[in-house]
C-alpha cells in the first residue's frame, strides 16, 4: 500500500483545499491537487492525495471510498506510478512518404 492515493468522481465544484480537508479527518495530508484542464482551466474530475503514512492511507480508502460527497460517490484507490510517454504524443505512427494504405 502506497501513500499516494487516486480520488476518481469528484464534483467539478471541488477544490484542492476542501479536498484537504476531507481527508485530513483520516491523517496528516502531505498534498491535494484536483487536476484541472489546461485548455479549460476547469477540473477534470479526479485528483490525487499524498499521506503522511500508509496506515493513514490505507484508514482514508476504508472510511472515504464510496461515500458521497457534493453529490458524488467517491472512488478512491491507489495511485499507480506514472507509465514513461513517448515522445510522439500519438502522432507519426508509422507511414510517411510513399505510404500506402
Amino acid at each position: 500500500m502506497g501513500r499516494k492515493l487516486h480520488v476518481g468522481n469528484l464534483a467539478y465544484s471541488v477544490d484542492s483545499s476542501s479536498l484537504e480537508n476531507l481527508f485530513s479527518q483520516h491523517g496528516k495530508v502531505d498534498s491535494a491537487k484536483v487536476i484541472m484542464d489546461r485548455d479549460t482551466g476547469r477540473s477534470k474530475g479526479f485528483a490525487f492525495v499524498e499521506m503522511s503514512n500508509e496506515t493513514e492511507a490505507s484508514d482514508c480508502i476504508s472510511h472515504l471510498n464510496g461515500q458521497e460527497h457534493e453529490g458524488r460517490a467517491l472512488n478512491i484507490s491507489e495511485a499507480k506510478p506514472m507509465q514513461p510517454r513517448d515522445n510522439h504524443g500519438g502522432f507519426n505512427r508509422g507511414g510517411g512518404r510513399g505510404a500506402r494504405y
